[in-house]
């Protein structure tokens, strides 16, 4: 089935999703656990249920709460240096953590293997690289490498000129872990080893753990059948921002989509499932939780989970289809047909929501903007730079009007094409 004539332009009309867009922005980073978090996840329930004309299910999360108290990196020559913990880093001693700093370049695993005589007690330094782009390894890797290695500490710099970056250490409540910070590319060059040897820096990072409680906001639009797609975004960001393309963008079109389709899925073959998480950049637990809570009838009854996540900020769309093979055919016909341009990465990637969903047996995909693309104004994700000036309204309505064309052929495949899409390659 195409998408209905009519809902192209309604998305392109729909003076909400702008202001949607704004307002989620103006919350700040969202950071999971605080009131910018808890304000947001409030008006995303009351626009989910204005979009969708449903109420809002509201599902609790428990999870490990984290918040930073303070954060400083003091160099050997006593210059302080911009710093910003990862979320859910260990602290340091109150006096802070006084140690060499070995830099292993990129991280890869070859890099710490070949320094691997030489990691323990020290500070490991690796680059954070470009998220979306093949062969990327992620931040959360490299910080597990350095711990098995026995480092004391962890660093990572940023991509950007001038920029610190921040994201998740990964690390789950009750884990080992070691502190870990990240840092502006200018900082990892004055951590250079000289011929007098390693150079030495002082972390200090005081952070308290305890119990926290965000929600999953669900909004059902029964189909003919009892089958589902899940269309989810995030609500959660960092602090340092406004986590503008990381998740408003995603956020925003998810709304916007389900505005103008809302009227239709009554007759479709499956119904929609606007699924909101938070603590996505806690090691994605708000969607964890919500997958880890499905019955087996539950994990049927969902075709397919289409998961918007950083929609804006490049050229093209690419949809991650995390090994399902069988799926990428019908993306690709279902973007042609509406006039679209799709890319397919087949790889498992998880680095969003949709991987909980995948890791389940459900057929998952990411839509993500700027992948394989340097220049991209993705490249600022995770640094102070994923503010509102990073997105157009072009970006945000060619992200909806393609989410639109794939979620009306996804809720009107034909059962044997939706069983096809189970078959991992």
């Amino acid at each position: 089935m195409q998408l209905p004539s009519d809902v192209p332009g309604r998305i392109a009309a729909d003076h909400l999703f702008p202001e949607e867009f704004a307002a989620i922005c103006d919350f700040g980073g969202r950071l999971a656990g605080t009131e910018s978090e808890r304000r947001a996840m409030e008006y995303v329930a009351q626009r989910g249920a204005l979009a969708s004309g449903v109420p809002c299910t509201k599902i609790p999360v428990s999870y490990g709460g984290w918040r930073a108290q303070r954060a400083e990196l003091h160099l050997a020559d006593g210059t302080a240096a911009l710093c910003h913990p990862l979320v859910r880093s260990m602290p340091t001693p109150a006096e802070g953590l006084t140690a060499e700093v070995i830099d292993v370049g990129r991280g890869t695993p070859e890099e710490f293997e070949a320094h691997r005589r030489e990691i323990a007690g020290r500070i490991v330094l690796v680059r954070h690289e470009l998220m979306f782009v093949a062969g990327t390894i992620h931040r959360r890797r490299k910080y597990n490498m350095a711990r098995e290695a026995g480092a004391v500490g962890f660093l990572i710099a940023g991509p950007v000129a001038g920029a610190l970056v921040t994201g998740s250490s990964g690390r789950n409540e009750g884990d080992a872990g070691i502190p870990a910070a990240g840092i502006t590319p200018e900082t990892a060059a004055r951590l250079v080893r000289t011929a007098q040897g390693w150079p030495q820096a002082t972390l200090v990072i005081a952070a308290e753990e305890y119990p926290a409680q965000t929600s999953t906001l669900l909004f059902d639009l029964p189909g003919r059948s009892d089958e589902l797609i899940v269309l989810s975004a995030h609500v959660d960001g960092h602090d340092v921002n406004e986590s503008a393309m990381d998740n408003a963008s995603g956020v925003a079109t998810a709304l916007a989509v389900t505005r103008a389709v809302a009227p239709y899925v009554r007759n479709w073959r499956r119904g929609v499932r606007l699924a909101f998480f938070s603590a996505e950049e806690w090691a994605l637990t708000g969607s964890a939780r919500y997958v880890a809570g499905l019955s087996e009838e539950d994990r049927r009854r969902i075709a397919l989970n289409l998961n918007l996540d950083t929609v804006a900020g490049g050229k093209r769309l690419t949809a991650l289809t995390s090994g399902f093979a069988n799926l990428e055919p019908f993306l690709l016909q279902a973007a042609e047909i509406s006039g679209h341009k799709l890319r397919c990465v087949r790889p498992l990637q998880t680095n969003s929501d949709h991987a909980n969903f995948a890791l389940a047996g459900i057929p998952a995909l990411r839509l993500v903007a700027g992948y394989d693309e340097p220049d991209a104004n993705v490249r600022f994700v995770l640094t102070p730079g994923d503010c509102r000036d990073k997105v157009t309204a072009d970006d945000l309505i060619n992200a909806a009007q393609l989410t639109a064309a794939l979620l009306v052929a996804a809720c009107n495949a034909s059962p044997a094409e939706s069983e096809q899409w189970r078959h991992q390659g």
